[in-house]
């Protein structure tokens, strides 16, 4: 088997599905409720990702010159959900932890459908003639697999072994995180031959995208009335995507590389922005 398609059929999912299970070992079912019990917190993140994250990509690449298959990148990258480093830099923000997992635990599940229908339609809109093979049924099949079924095991190990869990816990965030890096890494090492067009392209653009989505989730924050807690958890949540789970769709689904580097470019940009507001928003009371 080529190094490549070993990378991209084997180590890519497994790895992403290693990041999910340490997910699910910081979930309960009891995080869930949070939803009816605090409605305006989760609605508000909620329509931050699922509905103004994907719009203000849509109008960035309406509006902004790039290749097909980086549009449809932005696209997919703006579909994914908020990763586990959100949860991590939300705790170190002294922000609302819960609210963060719950967000990304949520939208994580909702993704198995919203995914597929937004990256289905971008494909259809830029790529006409040269799309690749795309079925709905299989990337949802997919997405399944490599994401909700590892939070589930996860949370299952959480409540036969509560013990193992909390011990374990720790250090898988240290992997995931590891293995997050790694994974970006490899993104941008593979097109490194078209990189620097590539980032013309569409580095601006990210930047702009995270800047945007950040400042839009903190204005509706504040809007509602938010807790400095809960506002810290939505911009972060907002403003840190899983760009592990793009290059997985990306590279192993629809392999197609180009479409990876968006969600390797955001990345980088993402641990700058946000490394800067957890230091920030960290120092102050919430």
């Amino acid at each position: 088997m080529p190094e490549a398609s070993f990378i991209t059929q084997i180590l890519l999912p497994v790895s992403l599905a290693f990041i999910m299970f340490t997910l699910g070992l910081s979930l309960a079912l009891a995080d869930f409720r949070r939803v009816a019990v605090q409605p305006r917190d989760f609605m508000v993140g909620a329509f931050s990702q699922v509905i103004l994250l994907p719009a203000v990509a849509l109008l960035l690449v309406f509006v902004w010159p790039m290749a097909p298959a980086l549009a449809v990148g932005v696209m997919l990258l703006a579909a994914c959900p908020g990763g586990v480093t959100s949860n991590l830099m939300t705790y170190l923000a002294k922000g609302d932890t819960a609210l963060s997992v719950t967000l990304t635990a949520v939208i994580s599940l909702l993704s198995v459908v919203t995914l597929p229908f937004i990256v289905g339609s971008a494909i259809a809109w830029k790529m006409a003639s040269a799309a690749p093979d795309f079925s709905v049924f299989t990337t949802v099949a997919g997405i399944f697999v490599i994401t909700v079924v590892p939070v589930a095991i996860g949370m299952a190990v959480r409540g036969f072994w509560p013990g193992f869990a909390a011990r374990f816990e720790r250090l898988g965030r240290v992997i995931a995180t590891i293995l997050f890096v790694l994974i970006v890494a490899w993104a941008i090492y593979a097109e490194r031959a078209n990189l620097a067009d590539y980032f013309r392209q569409v580095g601006p653009a990210m930047l702009v995208l995270n800047l945007v989505m950040m400042s839009l989730a903190f204005g509706l924050a504040v809007f509602f009335r938010l807790g400095g807690k809960q506002r810290r958890a939505i911009v972060l949540e907002c403003g840190l995507q899983n760009g592990t789970l793009a290059i997985v769709v990306a590279g192993t689904l629809l392999q197609q590389p180009a479409m990876m580097i968006p969600a390797g470019i955001y990345s980088i940009i993402m641990f700058a922005t946000g490394g800067i507001y957890m230091m920030v928003a960290g120092r102050r009371p919430a």
